[in-house]
């Protein structure tokens, strides 16, 4: 009796939970309700001693409804952001300048060695290290960083102008096995003393926090802290920030001076040949570990496009093909380039959301939902971001200037479907099965399927003839 009982209690129990998780994944999936999408811009801004940190409401349903949020850091000239983890993998795009960063993972050897010659007569003739450290890796305009959960990193401007990182946060990754917030942990400095902004609008609460609040060290008992690096309790005090006034992002005077290879325009071209296979070996990630996985890919080179029209524009992506790593994070990344006065083909991400972020110049940019509404049809601008929902139809078009972009995806292999041009929809669909869904006649069908003979970015030359169109490509 008593073991049927119990038996009974744990499947009452196993129901109810089931039902409650349903109830809750119903609810979630009630709030997303895209009726209305709207370009976004930062609301808040937080300053520090060497820069500012700019934040996209992360709890405006657009934002929520993808799982993603978006973080925009100008950092100035000799100015270090400092060491931070988080709960999310993130992507970050280097709009301008040029540094060098670091990722910290426990296990991972100290391959960055320094060592000098004793003096003579000093313990004889013999060598010590001065510093060691795990691998650095430097940044210019145009790459796509990528860092893994978790994983503690920092960034340094070594340019002579501004730094500026766009930072994309998916906290709808399976890695993040809190709640869908973004939480970033400092491992040094104080951010709460960073000055701050608030916008016009919205609520930010824990986002806004993870700026304005202490280190992780802050919270332990300073003994504890002096015992477990085995230094002293003023030292200990450092270690937390009691003292420090300069906020997340700090000046560095005289420069920071650690161990790395010296990065030259020779070196560029040589990683530049090997992205595109040109030059040794490719990688396929097999041969990689998390300490020795390449991290970083620059989607700026004209050559490296997937897509590429002289008269339209070019479109690149960085996926999980092209850097391994981004299979591991389920993330993947991609620039976009309109000239003026043309036009990137209508379509749908099939397994992904788009999050899209302007950095340069302004676009129409139209897209529509299940029911065939339009959801969004605005003029972006730079500085904007939109987000894409999945399977949602999005077309872009330039009139009087051009337009460029980077957009992050929240999947490692984004597939693009179009609707209109040779690769599409529209293309693949015979004759009469066109002609009998628009009710238009065969010929309208043959012109309405061939007429594009281009594959994405189309030169927008209004009505014309099957021939114009076929010389414009």
């Amino acid at each position: 009796m008593g073991s049927s009982w119990l038996c009974f209690s744990l499947t009452f129990l196993l129901v109810l939970h089931g039902t409650f998780a349903q109830q809750r994944y119903q609810q979630q999936q009630g709030q997303c309700q895209l009726n209305r999408l709207n370009p976004q811009e930062p609301t808040v801004l937080i300053k520090a001693e060497a820069g500012v940190t700019e934040l996209w409401d992360q709890n405006n349903q657009q934002f929520q409804c993808a799982g993603v949020s978006l973080i925009r850091h100008v950092i100035k000239s000799r100015g270090m952001l400092l060491p931070s983890y988080l709960n999310t993998p993130l992507l970050a795009y280097v709009e301008q300048g040029r540094g060098f960063y670091g990722i910290l993972n426990s296990g991972c050897p100290e391959t960055f060695q320094s060592s000098q010659k004793f003096q003579q007569g000093e313990r004889g003739a013999g060598s010590r290290f001065q510093d060691r450290h795990q691998r650095i890796g430097q940044f210019r305009q145009g790459d796509i960083i990528a860092f893994p959960a978790g994983a503690a990193h920092w960034a340094y401007n070594e340019g002579n102008e501004e730094l500026v990182l766009v930072v994309f946060e998916d906290s709808g990754n399976n890695a993040n096995q809190l709640d869908q917030t973004s939480r970033r942990f400092f491992i040094a400095g104080n951010p709460q003393q960073g000055e701050q902004k608030q916008g016009q609008q919205g609520t930010h609460g824990l986002r806004k926090e993870q700026f304005q609040s202490g280190n992780v060290f802050s919270g332990f008992e300073s003994e504890l802290l002096a015992e477990a690096f085995g230094v002293d309790i003023e030292t200990a005090r450092k270690l937390q920030g009691q003292n420090d006034m300069r906020g997340h992002i700090v000046n560095i005077e005289q420069g920071l001076r650690v161990v790395r290879p010296p990065f030259s325009q020779e070196q560029e071209e040589r990683e530049e040949r090997q992205e595109q296979g040109q030059y040794g070996p490719r990688m396929n990630g097999i041969e990689e570990t998390i300490c020795s996985a390449k991290v970083r890919q620059n989607i700026d080179n004209p050559a490296r496009a997937d897509v590429y029209n002289p008269q339209a524009g070019r479109f690149t992506t960085v996926n999980s093909f092209t850097l391994p790593i981004l299979s591991f994070l389920r993330l993947s990344a991609a620039r976009g380039v309109l000239y003026k006065n043309s036009i990137m083909a209508p379509h749908w991400m099939t397994n992904a959301h788009s999050i899209i972020y302007i950095t340069k110049g302004e676009a129409r940019i139209q897209i529509v939902d299940h029911r065939g509404q339009a959801v969004l049809d605005d003029r972006v601008r730079r500085g904007q971001v939109v987000i894409v929902p999945q399977n949602y139809a999005v077309v872009k078009h330039t009139e009087n200037e051009p337009c460029e972009w980077v957009a992050f995806n929240t999947n490692d292999n984004a597939m693009l479907n179009t609707l209109s041009g040779r690769t599409s929809a529209i293309r693949g669909l015979p004759v009469d099965v066109i002609a009998n869904s628009y009710q238009i006649s065969r010929d309208e069908a043959r012109r309405l399927k061939f007429n594009r003979e281009e594959t994405l970015i189309f030169r927008a030359s209004g009505r014309s003839s099957s021939s114009e169109s076929v010389a414009a490509a």
